[in-house]
Parts: structure tokens; C-alpha cells; sequence
């Protein structure tokens, strides 16, 4: 049977972890997800679990925090004046927010504080110190 190699096309099912059981990401009730083994957008130990998979194999990986989102950016911890939000925002500490930069990417963000006129966010990767646990099923290669 055909094995997947570095370079390839594949789709997969998934379901994400933390450490305390918490689901942050799951395809299982959506179509599988589409990736490239070895893309920048492919955490490497994801993509080094899946070669050497063949189709309708699974198994399920840990991620420790060294490998996955292990720093914390204290540059990421701006403070953003109201012009730069929607109008009629008005931001509440706790609050997750999507923006979109100027690579077309779609961070997310936290509010860590806010007055009338200026918003203190986190732009750190929401699970940047955490351990990751992947169930992962290879179901194509393509």
C-alpha cells in the first residue's frame, strides 16, 4: 500500500487537545482537512507523524510545548488606539477578536485591557505554552 512521504498532498481528520482534555479543534463533523506534508503551515511534528501513514491509518501524537507554541512574544502585547477598531466596538477585557493583517492572515486576538480610548491586546497564539495531543486519521493521498 502506498505510504505518504515529505511533499505530498494528503487529507486528514483531526481533533486537538490540551494537556486537561479541552477539544480546541476537530474536523470530525466537516470535511477532512487538506495540507502538504512539510508546508510552513504544517507544525513539523504533525507532518513527521503523518509519513510513512497509509490511507485509513490513525494514531495519535503529543506535541510538548518545545515543539509546538513555546514562546511567548511580548511584542505581540500592543496597545491599540479605538481608531483602529470597528466604531462601535467597545472592547471588554477577555474578549477574543479577528483581525485581518496585511498578509491576508486572520490572527485572533485577546483584550487584556481597555479605557475609552485605547485597547491593550494579546496577539499571541491563543494555546502558546501548551502541550498538544493530535488524533490524527490519514484518509487520502492525492
Amino acid at each position: 500500500m502506498v505510504q505518504a512521504r515529505l511533499g505530498d498532498t494528503v487529507t486528514v481528520h483531526y481533533e486537538g487537545r490540551l494537556a486537561d482534555g479541552t477539544v480546541f479543534v476537530s474536523s470530525i463533523d466537516r470535511d477532512p482537512a487538506k495540507l502538504t506534508i512539510g508546508a510552513r503551515s504544517v507544525i513539523p511534528t504533525l507532518a513527521e507523524a503523518i509519513v510513512g501513514m497509509e490511507p485509513d491509518e490513525s494514531k495519535s501524537i503529543r506535541i510538548p510545548v518545545t515543539e509546538a507554541l513555546e514562546q511567548h512574544w511580548e511584542e505581540l502585547l500592543p496597545t491599540i488606539g479605538q481608531d483602529a477598531l470597528a466604531a462601535d466596538l467597545q472592547p471588554v477585557v477577555g474578549q477574543r477578536l479577528q483581525a485581518i493583517d496585511t498578509d491576508r492572515r486572520s490572527p485572533y486576538l485577546a483584550v487584556l485591557g481597555s479605557s475609552g480610548q485605547s485597547a491593550m491586546i494579546d496577539a499571541n497564539h491563543p494555546f502558546t505554552g501548551e502541550d498538544l495531543t493530535f488524533d490524527i486519521l490519514l484518509v487520502e493521498i492525492m
